[in-house]
């Protein structure tokens, strides 16, 4: 609906007038032919017709536009009296400042803010009314704190409306503290299970970790006894070493005229001064070795003996050949002393 006619000031051009009903454009549309209406006004027309009021053109609501600027500029210049004229209001406003007015007119009625009062009163009239409304809310002269409408002041008991909210405060207070205690259960078991979890996993771990260890030992045990036994393999071979080195430098010609005479009798004299008890324990691997390279000695020995019972040497032959003889004799009693001792 748009603006009663009459509460104008002045004349109002017929092209401002709804063509629905007939009043002043109130939230003004324009069709696609021009003709005005009030926003409210076409929807309801447009529920049931399909066309324009006026030219019966079709139309819809989607072809509707806003009116023109230069129509929008004469309807808010328009002198309208305040809708509260009635009540004593003599306030005349342009149309476009008509809704501020009326928001603030003191002749307007609006309803009391108190809880439950059914009464409307003008607006310069609202504070006398709280002041002396039936529903108007205040706090307990005794002190207790509660808010009380003027109504209920003589039935009211500060000590039951104490018990009474501290019931109520201690409901609330168990109702918390039974869903804290309900959240924190939830919380206690969840965090349990995923300690369960934690010490199954760790205990997996620390049994892997175990078995791990315990190879790496068998490991370091069998690298500990190969690296053992190595060791006394190169101890025995550099002993044998040793021993050969000797043999070789006792066994190079010297100035001496029989010097493997002389190692084989005293390697002999030796034998023969060893206590009695020492021929009844086994023989060691040291013994056996002496024992190799005293007959490898008494060996060498014989067979300078045999060639020097033999027939004279020739003087062609002369001191090259004896030397020869006794080289030869000495790399054989050094390879038969070297499968000795590998045999041992």
């Amino acid at each position: 609906m748009g603006y009663d006619l009459e509460r104008f000031v002045g004349y109002v051009n017929e092209g401002l007038l709804c063509c629905v009903c007939r009043d002043v454009l109130e939230s003004p549309l324009q069709a696609p032919c021009e003709h005005a209406y009030c926003s409210g006004c076409i929807s309801s027309w447009l529920v049931h017709h399909h066309s324009c009021p006026e030219d019966r053109l079709p139309l819809d609501v989607g072809s509707l536009k806003p009116l023109y600027r230069y129509m929008r500029n004469d309807l808010n210049r328009l002198q309208i009296r305040c809708v509260n004229a009635g009540q004593g209001c003599e306030v005349v406003c342009s149309l476009e400042t008509l809704h501020t007015h009326e928001d603030e007119c003191e002749f307007a009625f609006i309803s009391c803010s108190n809880t439950g009062c059914p009464v409307q009163v003008e607006r310069r009239g609202l504070e006398a009314h709280l002041s002396e409304c039936n529903f108007r809310s205040r706090e307990c002269l005794n002190g207790c704190g509660h808010t009380l409408l003027s109504t209920d002041q003589s039935q009211h008991n500060c000590v039951a409306e104490l018990r009474t909210e501290v019931e109520m405060l201690r409901a609330e207070m168990l109702c918390k503290v039974e869903e804290v205690r309900r959240e924190m259960e939830s919380r206690l078991d969840s965090q349990r299970r995923h300690m369960v979890q934690k010490e199954s996993q760790l205990k997996n771990e620390v049994e892997e970790i175990k078995g791990q260890m315990s190879r790496v030992m068998c490991d370091m045990r069998a690298l500990l006894g190969a690296e053992r036994l190595m060791r006394q393999e190169l101890a025995e071979a550099e002993l044998e070493k040793r021993e050969l080195l000797e043999l070789l430098k006792d066994l190079q010609p010297t100035r001496s005229q029989h010097p493997v005479e002389q190692v084989a009798r005293e390697e002999h004299q030796g034998v023969q001064q060893t206590p009695g008890w020492e021929l009844h324990t086994k023989p060691t691997r040291h013994q056996l070795r002496e024992a190799s390279l005293y007959a490898s000695s008494l060996s060498l020995h014989s067979a300078q003996a045999t060639n020097a019972s033999g027939p004279p040497p020739s003087p062609q032959l002369g001191e090259g050949a004896r030397k020869g003889g006794t080289r030869s004799l000495t790399l054989d009693c050094i390879k038969r002393k070297s499968r000795e001792v590998t045999v041992i």
